[in-house]
């Protein structure tokens, strides 16, 4: 099984529990919706794309604060038709460096998924490319001290394109004007390394994890997460958002 698969399959798994648990991605994603108005973008769009849609936290946002007359939304999980159907638009299933685009959107989005990707820079660039002209762009995604914490203890299981802000813009080509690039950090704390992990497990962010845990292995990883990073009793898990705002200049 590839990498993409793992993903897909965890994602699935997790499609029922991802509300409840992803409350800083449904952050991320209002911060993204405020991040585009806040930089001038207008109140309606004729067509919108959205890449990786997942349960809709982006979606909703979106509808909430702009009227989008077409509105496109793709993602790896069929789950994720449910999505589209909720708000009444259409769906497109499967890989968005691979598919077919909706021609020449005016808005096209993601939040929570180019860092799935080997390369997200060129899927920042496609979607720069596909873009009516003065179209906006609207991304969010994970830099790279994306759950540290993880990382640290060795965990093979990230995902493979966290890249900072400089890295996504440096795809744009110069017809495409960048309003707003920046990132974040989001802490969120549980009581036990064990909680860390069900909470990875019920959003899916573990997809890239190839082996399964030993009890062995479980039981020295949980020790390990707490003695380093415990402090009164509770333990962190670090989110490192990055936001990026751009327009397609008039020719």
């Amino acid at each position: 099984m590839n990498d993409l698969d793992r993903i897909q399959r965890s994602f699935s798994r997790s499609f029922d529990t991802y509300d409840a648990e992803a409350t800083t991605q449904a952050r991320i994603a209002e911060l993204l919706a405020q991040r585009l108005l806040s930089a001038g973008a207008p109140h309606q769009f004729a067509k919108g794309f959205e890449i990786g849609c997942g349960t809709g936290l982006l979606s909703r946002a979106l509808c909430a604060q702009v009227k989008i007359a077409e509105l496109t939304l793709n993602d790896l999980c069929p789950e994720a038709a449910r999505t589209a159907e909720r708000i009444g638009a259409d769906f497109l299933h499967g890989d968005a460096q691979e598919i077919e685009w909706p021609e020449a959107p005016d808005l096209i989005a993601s939040a929570s998924t180019l860092q799935w990707m080997e390369t997200p820079e060129a899927l920042v660039s496609r979607a720069a490319d596909a873009l009516a002209e003065e179209g906006w762009l609207a991304l969010s995604s994970y830099g790279p001290q994306q759950f540290h914490e993880l990382a640290e203890l060795g965990s093979q299981a990230q995902a493979p394109g966290l890249r900072a802000a400089a890295s996504l813009t440096a795809a744009l080509s110069p017809d495409i004007e960048i309003i707003a690039a920046d990132d974040g950090f989001f802490q969120m704390w549980f009581d036990s390394s064990e909680a860390v992990l069900r909470h990875l497990r019920r959003t899916g962010v573990n997809g890239c994890a190839a082996s399964p845990w030993t009890r062995a292995r479980l039981k020295s990883f949980c020790a390990s997460y707490t003695a380093r990073f415990g402090m009164n009793g509770r333990v962190p898990l670090t989110y490192h958002p990055v936001w990026l705002i751009a327009r397609k200049k008039a020719r």
